[in-house]
């Protein structure tokens, strides 16, 4: 029963410090807006291929057409936000979130020693 309430109350206290919370700010920052201009560019084709059909159907090169290009471009998009987001993790969440880890484990340490 002591280490549950030992566990939650090192979770309180890193939940509590300002890295942490630079931290959340940091993922926020990137994550929400990307999210939105994603849902937004797929609402787009959505609505496109809805009510826009004579411009979905132009033909482009050969029997590829705005439609196609535009659905293709959805996957090349979803793969350049995962690229983005896994380079933006790396220079500014991780090298945080590692230092909240170490001293984490570190304050783990000092109360077990």
């Amino acid at each position: 029963m002591t280490t549950k309430r030992h566990d939650s109350s090192v979770y309180e206290r890193i939940e509590g410090d300002d890295g942490f919370q630079e931290l959340r700010r940091r993922f926020r920052s990137w994550a929400f807006p990307m999210t939105a201009a994603f849902l937004a560019w797929y609402l787009l084709y959505v609505v496109l291929s809805g009510w826009a059909r004579d411009f979905m159907g132009i033909k482009l090169i050969g029997n590829v057409n705005v439609a196609l290009v535009l659905g293709l471009l959805q996957f090349v998009s979803t793969f350049w936000i995962a690229w983005a987001y896994s380079r933006y993790a790396g220079r500014r969440l991780d090298p945080l979130a590692d230092e909240i880890r170490h001293e984490a484990e570190a304050e783990a340490e000092r109360e077990n020693a």
